[in-house]
């Protein structure tokens, strides 16, 4: 089984004030020292106040409550506050002196004493108990309704004297011989344990759980690693100590996501659930430190764009231009290394697209998510075992996309032949948008020019824009995503064989802040969108009062208090019908 690393040793409370607390709280000296706000969330949830029991606040000190975190959190030194992720769990955010990253431990209801070995007892009787009603119901719902109706047959909680689901005096049986006897906390931790095993990811579960979460990796034998939105990264409590238990946890994982690992298929990608993207290796013979996986988390709802201007990752003319580059149809790129919040700025920039449009996305992993109601949404296929014609890849998606006439074409991620096609489809006249991994415009260029895309040079002009995202160090010397270039590639020339593009945006370090260097500079604009709009070359140059207006219009949906990324959408929508987003 996993280990709790915690930084210090849980011990029960010697005052016998009980870890069910009741009447007794007024004798329980962790409990008068609480604030009253944690007083209220430890009445409520006995886990919570018989974890506090167990820390050295005289170290430590009391952690602060927070009902909800806000951006204004982050950075914050010396963390030490308690924060909930769902009606049951918490988590507890803790300072660690001796390592760069904190640490981050979940607090369960399975924070009781006893109840590992209550668990292998119960464990035992509910296989006997439990098999036939299990066998019985396929549903997952059911199946955990069974097991559940089974634990209260078979055990005896102390203190209750009428059945929890009838209300009426429960009737004895022998004298409860042959039941297993429990305290309330141990009963509410047995129940979540279950129903964490068979509705959840088991011990993983409260980061599933905690929305402020970006990533969860486990390198190996040791303990799991979480990325979080506002402390960065943290050390989770939660360590695996033999091979066998981390192999044991890796096999449930992949079943559960039914893409099972072998010996002889070790590697997996597939979705969660929840939506989030999971790899995992199995087996020490590929990976010597033992099986390892990581989660990439997504949020329920995508961060819209009104959020990224919040954040610093653009500014309003940024989104401006691109609103306007997204509407006329012009082919964009997001390119930028792992993690540097590409799909993120892709999913806010599906706001910018009509909202009459349909859109076609083509992924191996489901991340996409668009708010347009006409959205064909594909994904791909691996092969059966055995079976080579079942397999339905990126690439045969894509072309059958060019059959279902949509008005945008959004490919997940650019890796292999399918980039090809991508500019089969701009020529055309299908726009595309895509995400990439490059650092830059030329990097971008040699990688499609380059083995296995092939791309020919003379295509690549058929991508419009190029927006460059970095996790980058800012100037107060936290760390931040930002938009580092947006850029227009205009052509190429094949004497000198190179590349001409223009500089749109660029991101200033020194001051934190973004350079419009394309006002009154920018090729696409001018030469592109402005005789599409009817506006004659002379006065080209009005195509910027149109960027400023959408600027405007951005501007006073923040000032609405106006964030959510279908309420933005449903503003934006409402804009194009009035004409503001002309």
């Amino acid at each position: 089984m996993f280990t709790y690393g915690l930084p210090f040793d849980l011990k029960p409370c010697s005052n016998d004030c009980g870890y069910e607390c009741g009447e007794k709280l007024e004798k329980c000296p962790t409990y008068g020292l609480l604030p009253e706000e944690l007083q209220v969330e430890c009445r409520q949830k006995p886990h919570l106040l018989q974890y506090l029991h167990g820390l050295p606040v005289g170290e430590i000190g009391v952690p602060e409550l927070h009902l909800a975190l806000d951006r204004s959190m982050k950075g914050i030194k010396n963390p030490n506050l308690i924060y909930p992720v769902s009606d049951e769990v918490y988590v507890h955010i803790l300072s660690n002196a001796d390592d760069i990253r904190n640490h981050y431990m979940p607090v369960e209801p399975s924070f009781c004493y006893g109840l590992d070995e209550l668990l292998e007892q119960v464990e035992r009787s509910l296989v006997d108990s439990v098999d036939e009603e299990f066998a019985a119901t396929a549903d997952d719902e059911e199946r955990l309704k069974a097991i559940l109706l089974s634990l209260d047959k078979l055990v005896r909680v102390r203190g209750r004297s009428k059945d929890r689901r009838s209300g009426k005096p429960r009737q004895k049986n022998s004298n409860g011989k042959g039941r297993i006897t429990l305290s309330p906390a141990q009963y509410k931790g047995l129940r979540y344990v279950i129903r964490r095993k068979l509705k959840g990811l088991d011990v993983l579960d409260p980061m599933i759980c905690d929305n402020n979460i970006e990533d969860i990796s486990c390198s190996g034998l040791g303990a799991v690693f979480v990325e979080h939105k506002l402390f960065g990264g943290l050390t989770a409590s939660i360590a695996f100590e033999t091979h066998d238990d981390l192999d044991k946890l890796v096999v449930e994982l992949a079943e559960t996501i039914k893409h099972p690992v072998t010996f002889r298929d070790p590697c997996v990608d597939a979705t969660l659930p929840d939506g989030s993207r999971i790899n995992i290796v199995y087996g020490t013979d590929v990976s010597k430190r033992g099986s390892n996986f990581t989660i990439r988390k997504f949020s329920p709802t995508p961060i819209s764009i009104i959020e990224l201007i919040q954040f610093g990752t653009m500014d309003y003319n940024m989104a401006a231009y691109l609103s306007l580059i997204c509407q006329e149809h012009m082919n964009v790129w997001v390119s930028g290394e792992t993690a540097s919040g590409k799909t993120t700025l892709m999913n806010a920039l599906t706001t910018f697209v009509p909202p009459e449009s349909k859109i076609v996305t083509i992924e191996d992993t489901p991340e996409v998510q668009v708010p347009h109601p006409n959205w064909i949404r594909g994904c791909s296929r691996g092969a059966t075992k055995g079976a080579e014609s079942s397999e339905v890849s990126m690439f045969d998606l894509l072309k059958a996309a060019l059959r279902q006439r949509p008005n945008l074409i959004i490919v997940g991620e650019i890796r292999g032949v399918e980039g090809a096609i991508a500019f089969q489809a701009m020529q055309t006249g299908h726009a595309c948008m895509s995400t990439f991994h490059a650092a830059s415009v030329t990097k971008l260029v040699q990688r499609l020019t380059g083995n296995p895309i092939f791309v020919p040079k003379s295509y690549v002009d058929n991508l419009h824009v190029v927006v460059i995202c970095q996790f980058v160090r800012l100037p107060n010397g936290s760390s931040g995503r930002r938009i580092t270039g947006i850029s227009e590639i205009v052509g190429y020339d094949s004497v000198a064989d190179s590349f001409s593009f223009i500089d749109v945006f660029t991101w200033n370090p020194l001051e934190d802040r973004f350079d419009f260097r394309g006002y009154q500079n920018s090729y696409l604009l001018e030469e592109k969108i402005a005789p599409k709009r009817g506006i004659p070359h002379s006065r080209r140059h009005q195509i910027y009062a149109q960027i400023k207006q959408r600027a405007e219009v951005l501007k006073r949906i923040q000032e609405q208090n106006i964030s959510n990324f279908y309420e933005v959408h449903k503003m934006l929508s409402k804009a194009y019908r009035e004409g503001y987003f002309k």
